[in-house]
């Protein structure tokens, strides 16, 4: 019979006593926790943070007591388990409990049985940076469709204040060359029909559709949002293959119909949020968030100020944490 992977309430929680152990210089639990097998191996967010086996095992105590005291704010802890092997993915905010300072760090730790206890193999951290940051890159899927958008400014059909909204399929070129064009037709008709659905259903409309991107505008920011949070949920309950991940960027601001470059501004100011997004991603800027205020139909993380390609200056951007609003 094969293993199957489940859940496992049992490790998260060893791992969130690791990670507290480790955020107060608990060094000898630390050690404790990890494994007597060779492929033992930990991977920190800093460069040179970079150990394996014994190396390892022995300086692991004296690491931690030079680390700063921390406390860690959890976003996201997750335990899975299959056969004699599991893993634990978190996100959280690390506070230093001396400096003050905090930073966004993710994880995954992979453990494995031993005698019949829970040992930890691997840890990777990571600090997550945007493409700009990180590669020197954006998503190019939306270039485009803000042409396009640019182009006919009137079929906004609005004045004043206006949340715009860019979708668009993750490595759409890739599944098309994999499954062939009828497949790719189809499947790309029923993603289509979802983000229409979710569009009309929470108060938008569309502007312009082009290959699988959709840009729609929004009288209300709230509504903008909550669309965004139905477009990744209704995606992500899709059981039709190929399974498709979405990007999606938002921007609040004054569109005027009569003004291509107030127009221009913050469809293009979308667009270049909707490109920094990752897969299954949904981006906002801070205009947006602040229009719902302290909202709890919304949970917002992972704030970072980034230039944004064709617009001057610094912007604040948001994500908007669909996986745990209901």
């Amino acid at each position: 019979m094969r293993d199957t992977i489940s859940p496992s309430p049992e490790l998260a929680a060893i791992v969130a006593r690791w990670i507290n152990a480790y955020g107060r210089g608990d060094g000898e639990t630390v050690a404790h926790l990890f494994s007597d097998d060779a492929a033992l191996s930990y991977f920190g967010s800093a460069e040179g943070e970079a150990w394996k086996g014994d190396a390892l095992r022995r300086g692991m105590e004296q690491y931690i007591g030079e680390v700063p005291r921390f406390k860690w704010h959890v976003e996201e802890l997750r335990g899975f388990e299959c056969g004699s092997l599991g893993w634990v993915e978190w996100e959280a905010t690390i506070e230093g409990i001396e400096t003050g300072q905090s930073a966004h760090l993710r994880s995954t730790v992979i453990l494995k049985l031993d005698k019949g206890s829970w040992k930890i193999v691997h840890v990777h951290n990571s600090i997550p940076v945007n493409n700009v940051e990180g590669f020197g890159y954006e998503a190019r899927g939306f270039e485009e469709l803000l042409d396009a958008a640019l182009s006919t400014p009137h079929e906004v059909g609005q004045s004043g204040i206006a949340t715009i909204m860019f979708t668009d399929i993750a490595d759409s070129t890739k599944i098309a060359e994999a499954i062939g064009d009828t497949l790719w037709s189809d499947a790309l008709g029923r993603h289509l029909r979802l983000v229409e659905t979710q569009i009309v259903g929470s108060g938008g409309r569309t502007v312009k559709s082009l290959g699988d991107g959709v840009m729609s505008s929004f009288a209300s920011a709230r509504a903008a949002l909550l669309a965004a949070q139905n477009i990744q949920q209704a995606n992500a309950a899709e059981t039709n293959e190929p399974k498709l991940r979405v990007r999606i960027g938002l921007h609040t601001g004054e569109v005027i119909t009569s003004d291509a470059d107030h127009f221009g501004t913050v469809v293009n100011k979308a667009a270049r949020i909707a490109a920094l997004a990752a897969p299954s991603d949904i981006r906002v800027s801070d205009a947006t968030r602040i229009m719902v205020g302290g909202s709890q139909d919304f949970q917002f993380a992972e704030q970072m100020t980034v230039p944004l390609k064709g617009l001057e200056g610094e912007h604040t951007i948001f994500k908007l944490k669909w996986l745990e609003t209901t």
